[in-house]
């Protein structure tokens, strides 16, 4: 299946020995991750933005997966990267920060960063979803509107509803299993006025995280896509210095 032109995983080589995978979001492709891959690959990382299987082709392929195949691909791509890096840290926006705290409970992670991660979502139907995928295959989507090229802004403008299922599957995993788990450094961003995650999730994840270093920074200007925004630059650079960190 041909991938959109723009929507393929990238590699970015860095210098410093350490490497950085990024994981992209629901219908959403990795070149929405990609300024934030440019500004660590600057700071020295080597960067892996993976494509979730499902994504950057045709939305109805989304159908045929669920988010164990969303994480094999994580999973393979920190194995990569471990290949030529001293350590590895991930950073994952929405279902993406999801994959990412498997990865932190899972695998040998240094360290992880939580964009947009959704334990509460703002959409009042969610609840109906198992009911309405027999009735509704695709919700239509609101057009981005972000202050970048549209070259970084290549998603699905529609919501496939099957998958959605897994999705909610793998939330609840995250709340009841694996965010006790995770006892790696952690940090989690999170947009007070977006409208696709409520921000109390954000609250959520950090009390119930396993780790004894983590820390929460809000966002009051931000969409969903927090990468893309108009408060990116401080989110990236934010995200430079807690990878600096000891």
């Amino acid at each position: 299946m041909k991938v959109i032109e723009g929507a393929e995983e990238f590699s970015l080589a860095g210098e410093n020995g350490q490497g950085v995978l990024l994981i992209h979001g629901y219908t959403g492709t990795p070149a929405e991750m990609r300024l934030l891959g440019e500004h660590l690959q600057r700071e020295g990382y080597t960067v892996l933005g993976v494509r979730l299987p499902g994504h950057g082709t045709e939305p109805w392929a989304l159908n045929e997966v669920r988010w164990q195949d969303w994480y094999d691909e994580v999973e393979q791509g920190f194995y990569r990267l471990q290949k030529c890096c001293s350590k590895v840290m991930v950073a994952g926006l929405s279902m993406g920060g999801l994959l990412a705290m498997v990865a932190a409970a899972r695998l040998p992670v240094a360290k992880a960063v939580f964009l947009a991660a959704p334990v509460y979502v703002q959409d009042w139907r969610a609840p109906l979803l198992p009911l309405l995928k027999y009735f509704i295959h695709y919700l239509k989507k609101k057009k981005r509107n972000y202050f970048t090229a549209d070259k970084y802004n290549l998603a699905y403008n529609v919501m496939p509803v099957k998958p959605l299922s897994s999705l909610f599957a793998l939330t609840e995993l995250c709340k009841k299993e694996i965010l006790p788990q995770i006892t790696i450094p952690c940090l989690i961003m999170q947009s007070t006025v977006e409208h696709t995650v409520k921000p109390s999730s954000a609250s959520y994840i950090y009390e119930h995280l396993g780790s004894s270093r983590k820390e929460l920074v809000w966002y009051h200007r931000s969409g969903h896509i927090m990468t893309l925004d108009v408060e990116r630059e401080d989110i990236f650079q934010k995200i430079s210095e807690f990878f600096r960190s000891e």
